[in-house]
Parts: structure tokens; sequence; C-alpha cells
């Protein structure tokens, strides 16, 4: 009998490539069971087996707790302290004490009991298995059939009796996957559920064409080109950014292939999503002309501070530019890492016109120039007093209108006028002057305060420290009337 136990281990573990240690317990565990059904659920049975000789002991334990203790609940195995220091008086709490037992014979146990306890452990070695192997692959691509669709997710056969699940957040949409169809996807996470462990794959997102992209061009395996990004609209379109490490390779072309072999591959394995390569470049207004393909960008202004840029194309390329829904310049923002706005040339040649006369004439009114200095600064590139206050000398030396003396003044300028304010912001506060109340702006009634405040704006300074494109971002109105509302706030503020 006990080396058909040895026996059974054997032929288990080879079936279903489980540690002979796992099996052991497992039937430890049977026989347990099958012990308690003499000594009452309750109790508390333990078997060893031996891993040698396939010989069995049993043992009944009792759990010692303090007298006291709130958790003695269970007599049939627990025991108090006192009565279980009486024949054990070294015993302390929470050790254990054990008596053994007649053990139940191996083959009169309960054959399904012990087949269910059997296979349960065997499942959860084959579970924890299966989370060890794949946890350590999380980001990594993998290939598997359709087995089935189950509540709207498709569930993924990888052998070895090991399945993976696309939810349906992660599926491309109106992909047209049936049951033996062989797919790829991106292992996005692996973690324990209540009905096993589960490989969650996805098939939307942005690694997967990176992914598809390394498989597919042996330059970016041997390190020659480099990924520096994707973007995508799963199924439908998407961009990646490329970078060659030798100068000698194009890697634009490198990912196209052939007659577009290697661009069509990774197409195809994405439900015929189309991509553009796009030629990564450091200089990040560059990098967004080149995201912006196939629309050709002919003016674009950068602002550092929203981390945004407003992008002029031509009339006729205007709806090329934006894509159908959007999708154009929505990728292309995304791969940039930077908030776009695309327009027509002349409306971006017109405002940055208007935002030019409003920063012309708060320089004028701040530092008190003529238009002419006021002018030089703005073409200067100088948005605002702090850059004028605080830029190098050299910098502004460079600017061939001006001298020392005229530089020093207008810093001087700068400076008073922005330690003025600050005094005076300083004073509002400590005197509860109504300076910074939005309705004491002119032009600001109670309706148009309630639109501010939804948008964030809730005091005069808010307003008085935006931009005019800033504000039109936040608020609805005409472009006229934003700047208009700043230079209020500003004179309010700052008066």
């Amino acid at each position: 009998m006990n080396k058909n136990i040895l026996l059974m281990v054997d032929v288990l573990s080879n079936e279903k490539g489980v540690e002979h240690e796992i099996i052991f317990k497992a039937l430890e565990a049977a026989l347990a069971s099958a012990t308690k059904e003499h000594h009452g659920d309750e109790a508390d049975i333990r078997v060893q087996i031996d891993r040698e000789t396939g010989e069995y002991l049993s043992f009944r334990r009792w759990t010692v707790l303090e007298d006291d203790s709130e958790e003695f609940e269970f007599p049939e195995r627990q025991i108090k302290l006192t009565y279980a220091q009486k024949d054990h008086p070294e015993i302390q709490p929470l050790e254990a004490i054990e008596t053994p037992v007649d053990s139940v014979d191996f083959g009169r146990i309960g054959a399904q009991k012990a087949k269910q306890v059997i296979i349960q452990k065997i499942r959860e070695a084959e579970r924890a298995m299966v989370v060890a192997a794949y946890t350590s692959r999380v980001g990594e691509l993998l290939t598997g059939i359709v087995k089935r669709m189950e509540r709207g997710a498709i569930i993924m056969d990888l052998g070895n009796n090991v399945e993976a699940v696309i939810p349906r957040d992660q599926q491309i949409q109106r992909e047209p996957l049936r049951p033996g169809d062989r797919v790829r996807g991106f292992i996005y996470d692996v973690g324990a559920q209540i009905r096993g462990p589960q490989i969650f794959v996805s098939r939307t997102d942005p690694r997967l064409l990176m992914e598809l992209f390394k498989l597919e061009v042996p330059e970016i395996a041997q390190g020659l080109i480099e990924l520096k990004g994707a973007a995508r609209d799963p199924g439908l379109r998407a961009k990646i950014a490329v970078q060659a490490k030798d100068k000698r390779i194009d890697p634009v072309g490198a990912c196209v292939g052939m007659r577009g072999s290697r661009v069509q591959a990774v197409s195809n394995e994405l439900a015929g999503e189309r991509v553009d390569i796009v030629l990564w470049d450091e200089n990040t207004a560059q990098f967004v002309i080149n995201a912006m393909a196939p629309a050709e960008v002919e003016t674009i202004v950068v602002d550092e501070d929203a981390h945004a840029m407003t992008i002029g194309v031509s009339e006729e390329k205007l709806a090329q530019a934006i894509g159908r829904g959007g999708q154009n310049v929505r990728l292309a923002s995304e791969l940039t890492g930077w908030t776009l706005n695309v327009m027509t040339a002349a409306d971006a040649e017109a405002r940055k016109e208007t935002e030019n006369q409003a920063i012309q004439q708060t320089f004028m009114a701040d530092l008190d120039v003529d238009a002419e200095v006021a002018l030089i600064l703005v073409q200067e590139g100088f948005t605002t007093l702090e850059e004028v206050a605080y830029v190098a000398d050299e910098e502004m030396l460079g600017i061939e209108e001006f001298d020392d003396q005229i530089v020093t003044e207008l810093k001087n300028r700068a400076q008073d006028v922005l330690l003025t304010r600050a005094i005076a912001s300083a004073e509002s506060a400590a005197d509860g002057s109504d300076k910074d109340d939005l309705l004491a702006v002119e032009g600001v009634d109670a309706q148009v305060a309630e639109v501010l405040n939804e948008a964030g704006i809730h005091t005069a300074t808010d307003l008085a420290d935006l931009a005019t494109d800033e504000l039109l971002e936040s608020v609805e109105m005409d472009e006229a009337d934003a700047s208009e509302l700043i230079m209020a706030a500003r004179r309010r503020v700052y008066a």
C-alpha cells in the first residue's frame, strides 16, 4: 500500500508537470480530510507521509491559547494554557499539542474526496506556476489561438493548458476574430483571480505596435534604430517615432521596408491599421512638424509655459492636418506629448498679431515706452515683464537698436513695476481690498464671472496673469474681448 502512494506521486507528477512535494502535500491533505470523519469535522488533523518509504502517521492537534483568550471558540481543536501545562509544563501560547491517532487505510479512504483534494491542490500549484512563469513576461509579445468568446472577452489558448484573456476594452473594434484564429497580443498584466491566474493581453496598447516593429525590422533588434514612442487609434491609424543610431541608416525607409513589406506586415497584424513612420528630432518643433505628416506645416508657434504649439497650415490642407474626427492632430499630440492647435496659416498669423499687439500695449503702459520700443521687444520674442526684468544683459545688448543705457533703463523699469505689484498684492491681501474681486474688473458682470469661475479663474489676479490664447482655451469668447478683459484686469490689479 505504501508503494502505491509513491507510485501515485510519480504518475501525477509526470502527468501534470508538478513537483513531487506538492503531490505529497495534496495526499496528506486528502488523508487528513478522511481521518476527520472519525473525530469530527472541527478536529485539527495532521498527516505526515515519509517521502522515502510512503509510510504515514496521523496526529490530532490542539492549539494552545491563553486562559482568557477571546479566540477560544472551538474546544475540538483548541485548549487553554492551564490545562495544556498539566501534561506539557513548558508549552507556550500558540504552540500546538499533538497526539497520535489511528490512520485511515489508504485503500479505504473516500476515493472521491481524496481525488477532489488532490485535484484542487494540483490546480493551485499549476496556477502558481503560471503566475510565476508569466509575471516576468509582462511587457512582452505573445502568440496564441483564439479559443472562445466569453462575455465579450476573447480567451486565448497559449498551450500547455495556459489561457490568456483579451478584455473587451483591449480589443480592436470590429476586428473579425473567430475561434481557431492565430493572434498576437501584448501582456500588460498578470494577476491572481478567483477563478485562477489571469494573463491580461492587449490588442490596442501602443507598445504592441512597437513590439511588432521589433519583430519585423532587424535594425531595431540590432540597436541601429531606436523606437521613441507610438500613438494609436486601434484598427484605423497609428504613428510611431523612430531615430537612427547610425547616421548611414534611413530609419523611416528601414521600417517601411522594400515596397512597404515591413510596415504592411505590421498593418496586417493590426486589422489593417495604417501606420505613419515619423522621424524623431531632438528639436521639438521639428518633431511636431514631422508628426503632423502628411499635412505640411507652414508656421508653428511654441508656447513653452503652456506646453502647447499653434500650427498653421494652408486652408486647403486644414482638413488633412486635422484628420477625420481630429485623428491626425490627436495622434501627433499623443506621440509628441504637446498640445497642438491647428488652424490656417492666415488665422495663425492673425492670432499671433493680436497677441503681439496686446503684449505691445502692455509694454507701452507698464514700461512707459513708445510703440517703437515696445514693438522691438515683441519682435525679439519678449512676452512678459519678468523676461525683460531678468534677461541677461548680453542678450538684450544683442538687439541692434539697444545700447547699454536703454537696456539698463528697460530692466530697471520692469523690475520697479514688478516690485510695485508685489507690494500692492501684499497690501491688498492684508487690508482686504477688493482689487482681486473679479466683479470689480471692467467688463465682468455676474454672468461672465460665473463662466470664468467654472474655468478655474477666480480672482482678478488669475485673469490678469493669463495670455489671450490661454483665456480662449478655457472660455469661449471673441479674441478681442478676451484681450480687453485681460488688460482691464491688469489695470485693476496693478494700478
